[in-house]
């Protein structure tokens, strides 16, 4: 790119911008730049504005703002319009997470990613030019407002990204499945709380599931267990004790004996898994040609996310684990920032927006399961797509 290329302008809209939030970490890597393939990148891009719904105690928005020079604007509209009266930026950063937010009866954060793109969407129709938009993570807790926000961006013709870094941090070992091969079972495991790490887990697994012979055809019923029904259904055969053994060796986290005494374990066949997790969670996923997924949610035994699947013509069980390095850098974040800046640059999506609306939907359709105890058809979440001929992750 040329050097006299006019940088992009970019509005962020966040829900607030303090110390590692997630407006922290993606807005500043536009401001200062973050670490690519062995080199330091500044994106050839200026955040020229700034919205943010709350601001407590360490907010950190204004101080960026007299640092790097740019305007704090008390609405979303006037922040896309730099406060003028037309759209005056090139792309927006939606930044729904974090902040005090209350929970629904699902147990879901109600951050207001919907409500934040609708404004966008707004500003977009009234002035009749549309840029793209990235948002943070899943769409939304509901699948209706998240399908919305997927229709308004084909409507307006503008392209959409959306999701979390899992997909596109590096891999240990480097794991990517062919395009089109057969996968005929596959489990993850997960760590953390519902609705932030699961969303975390059912996406990492769905970027690897969804490179399937004949792509992603959507969801057809779901089910939510807790506890020790999760145990007796792996004794019933329901998930594989294989694929989970193969995934957690992946994992460089193992806890219990591991950390008491550094000896390896074999947390499936020793029995020790049950003592680890007080509290186990499993998320069974039918998919609508037939393959079933698993995700277990596995607190107590690991600190991080492992894959396993059993591929039709491929050795062994290939298995991996989403590396996330840790705080306060995140490096992983850099590896996200690079999909969106070539968005940004591109004006197209490297990766369908359509992964993330299955997944916000798959994850609502498993809570609404374990509110009422039973299995839970799903034909809304009719969401056909193709992944992308590379997986996107980072490789280097």
């Amino acid at each position: 790119m040329s050097p006299e290329t006019p940088p992009k302008r970019i509005a962020v809209i966040a829900t607030i911008y303090t110390y590692l939030s997630h407006a922290q970490h993606f807005g500043d890597r536009f401001l200062v730049g973050y670490p690519r393939q062995g080199k330091w990148r500044r994106p050839n891009m200026k955040v020229v504005s700034l919205y943010v719904d709350q601001k407590p105690k360490g907010d950190q928005s204004a101080e960026r703002a007299r640092e790097f020079g740019f305007t704090v604007y008390p609405t979303i509209a006037e922040a896309l319009r730099c406060g003028g009266e037309k759209l005056a930026v090139d792309a927006v950063l939606i930044i729904g997470e974090h902040g005090d937010y209350p929970r629904n009866e699902l147990g879901q954060i109600l951050y207001p990613r919907y409500e934040f793109f609708q404004q966008c969407v707004e500003v977009f129709e009234k002035d009749r030019r549309a840029v793209p938009v990235y948002n943070d993570k899943h769409l939304s807790y509901s699948f209706a407002q998240a399908k919305w926000m997927v229709e308004a961006s084909r409507r307006l013709g503008f392209p959409m990204l959306a999701g979390s870094s899992l997909p596109v941090t590096w891999r240990l070992p480097d794991l990517e499945l062919p395009l089109d091969c057969e996968i005929e079972n596959a489990l993850m495991v997960g760590v953390g709380g519902s609705d932030a790490s699961d969303y975390h887990a059912l996406e990492a697994m769905q970027c690897m599931i969804e490179r399937r012979k004949g792509g992603e055809t959507g969801v057809k019923v779901v089910e939510m267990i807790e506890g020790d029904a999760v145990w007796k259904a792996g004794e019933l055969g329901r998930w594989s004790k294989e694929l989970l053994t193969a995934a957690l060796s992946r994992s460089d986290t193992p806890q219990g004996l591991t950390i008491q005494d550094g000896r390896t374990q074999d947390l499936v066949g020793s029995g020790e898994l049950p003592k680890l997790v007080k509290e186990p969670v499993a998320y069974f996923i039918g998919h609508r040609d037939g393959l079933k997924t698993t995700l277990l949610m596995l607190n107590g035994a690991v600190q991080d996310f492992t894959f396993a699947a059993w591929v039709r013509g491929m050795p062994g069980i290939p298995s991996t684990q989403f590396f996330l390095p840790p705080n306060p850098n995140v490096t992983y974040s850099a590896c996200l920032v690079s999909k969106i800046e070539e968005m940004f640059e591109t004006g197209r999506a490297p990766f369908p927006v359509e992964r993330t609306l299955l997944v916000s939907g798959v994850l609502e359709s498993c809570l609404l399961a374990r509110a009422t105890g039973h299995w839970r058809q799903t034909p809304e979440l009719d969401v056909r797509y193709r992944a992308p001929k590379e997986s996107q992750h980072c490789r280097s």
